[in-house]
This record gives structure tokens, C-alpha cells and sequence, in this order.
């Protein structure tokens, strides 16, 4: 079943409640995500995306094929 953006979204606020998120895409399966947390302070990026595809509960995991490619950016708050 294909996941939609705001699925995305819902399970990346769960993780960052106080974070920046945006989720863009629509076809099911490609995404474009900018997550920007206060978390995110003193990790480097490899951390950061890790952080954040935990928040995702498995869904980049090839076996289940609900997200194919997401485009990641994320940062801490300026």
C-alpha cells in the first residue's frame, strides 16, 4: 500500500514535536523531506538522517517497499 506525505509527516512529528518538517510528494513512493531540530545540534548529517529514519519506523526498509527514495535534508535551527 502506497504511503502518502502526510503519513510522512505524522510519524516524523512523533519524533520532533517541536520541529520545522516538510514533507513534498505524491506519487507514492518518492519524497522530499526537510526536517529542521534542535536535536539535530552537534550530530553531523550522517546522525541527523539516521535520527530520522528511525523516526520512520522501517518504512525505508527495502522489504516492506512503502517509501522507495527520500530526498533528506535536515539541520539544526539557526
Amino acid at each position: 500500500m502506497p504511503i502518502t506525505a502526510r503519513e510522512i509527516e505524522t510519524m516524523l512529528r512523533e519524533s520532533f514535536p517541536n520541529g520545522q518538517i516538510t514533507v513534498e510528494g505524491d506519487d507514492g513512493a518518492h519524497f522530499a523531506a526537510q526536517v529542521v531540530d534542535e536535536s539535530f545540534r552537534g550530530m553531523n548529517r550522517v546522525q541527523q538522517q539516521r535520527a530520522v529514519y528511525a523516526a520512520l519506523k522501517g518504512k525505508m526498509d527495502g522489504s516492506q517497499g512503502e517509501l522507495h527514495a527520500l530526498a533528506l535534508t535536515t539541520k539544526a535551527p539557526d
